[in-house]
């Protein structure tokens, strides 16, 4: 349950960050807040890429703005560990949220560094550490759950950037589609497909294993009513991440809550309007991934996916299901496309380069990069 002083915390941390973002829009650089250490003012070239959470090597998280590289633009302090982002698809504006059962949202300009006030869940709320804008960028669509049940809610937030009476606003939820969302992505302009993980939980402990029901579901925006459903054969194989592939499919990431020993196929496709398919691999080699994807992302056919918990990452290619490599990464994380090639970062400050034929150019980043993040077009 979200305490008082809880509550107090965060917003303490709302009026740091906006004292934070006051400095830089006046002063037109951009603030960078060093992973240790206290804050500063540095001048910085570049152009904003890449989007995630992080962690900082002097404690607690922030939200990192970077160039292609993985150098910080600028990053501003969150009040605990963040999980996913959602970016508008044709303007400025991001949203960073907590890691689930998280407590809050914070809603930000990735070009100038204004954050909005933060959105603080209710006592009976809770986010799922995912959401998506939608095609206009008016509203974002937030993974939610209701405390005690685990009652799946996409919560419904119209934001306004105009200057004087810039905020952020619930104004509906949708429900009535399982237990335990976790991602959220657009299927199409009319469409949310929502990884329904089916696991209900006390805090972070699983407390129905036994009768859990994931599913990949297809939500009509307009009516909120469920279009589609696809589900797995087995049931302890929580739909957790997805990603959308050039052609429209949705790819789908699970996290296992079976056997430790069992060799559970952990990525799956879906074609509307078909059964969900499992992306292949030899036993050994799932196993390496350790129960659980992260991020995933295509490229020209194929299909790569991160296991922060196996520390590696796979490439399959798509037309057979066939996984044609697996290398290692100490707690792999996000994944996006720039260039043509993808780009995978991970906690331990590395950022790969990576074709669909091999690793190309590895850098270090001074960014402990959390689970996810996302790439500008």
């Amino acid at each position: 349950m979200v305490t008082d002083l809880t509550r107090r915390k965060l917003l303490k941390m709302t009026l740091t960050s906006a004292s934070v973002v006051s400095a830089s829009t006046m002063s037109g650089c951009s603030m960078l807040l060093p992973l240790g250490g206290d804050q500063q003012i540095m001048q910085v070239s570049g152009k904003p890429a890449i989007i995630g959470c992080s962690r900082r090597l002097s404690g607690g998280y922030a939200a990192v703005v970077a160039d292609t590289s993985g150098t910080p633009l600028y990053q501003f302090p969150l009040p605990a560990r963040g999980h996913g982002i959602a970016v508008q698809k044709n303007g400025a504006w991001a949203a960073a949220f907590g890691r689930r059962p998280g407590q809050y949202m914070q809603v930000f300009n990735y070009q100038t560094g204004e954050q909005l006030p933060l959105v603080v869940a209710k006592p009976d709320r809770y986010f799922y550490g995912h959401g998506v804008f939608s095609p206009d960028g008016q509203y974002l669509y937030a993974t939610e759950g209701e405390r005690g049940t685990s009652r799946g809610i996409i919560g419904v937030y119209r934001i306004t950037t105009e200057t004087i009476n810039a905020r952020v606003e619930k104004v509906s939820e949708l429900t009535g589609f399982g237990i335990g969302p976790h991602e959220v992505v657009l299927a199409d302009v009319n469409t949310l497909a929502i990884g329904v993980g089916g696991v209900h939980t006390q805090g972070r402990t699983p407390v129905n294993l036994a009768s859990m029901q994931p599913a990949l579901v297809y939500l009509d925006i307009a009516t909120g009513k469920v279009d589609e459903q696809a589900v797995l054969a087995d049931k302890q194989l929580s739909i957790r991440h997805l990603s959308v592939t050039e052609s429209g499919d949705v790819v789908c990431g699970q996290q296992y809550r079976g056997e430790p020993d069992h060799a559970a196929p952990l990525v799956a496709v879906h074609q509307r309007g078909k059964a969900l398919q499992h992306l292949h691999a030899e036993e050994e080699d799932w196993l390496r991934f350790n129960h659980y994807i992260a991020s995933i992302a295509s490229l020209d056919g194929y299909i790569l996916a991160t296991s922060p918990r196996g520390n590696c990452y796979g490439v399959w290619r798509k037309s057979d299901r066939q996984l044609i490599d697996i290398k290692p990464l100490i707690d792999a994380s996000g994944v996006g496309v720039i260039n043509n090639n993808w780009v995978v970062g991970s906690g331990s400050g590395k950022m790969l380069t990576v074709s669909q034929h091999g690793q190309l150019v590895t850098n270090i980043s001074p960014v402990l990069w959390d689970n996810h993040w996302s790439v500008l077009d």
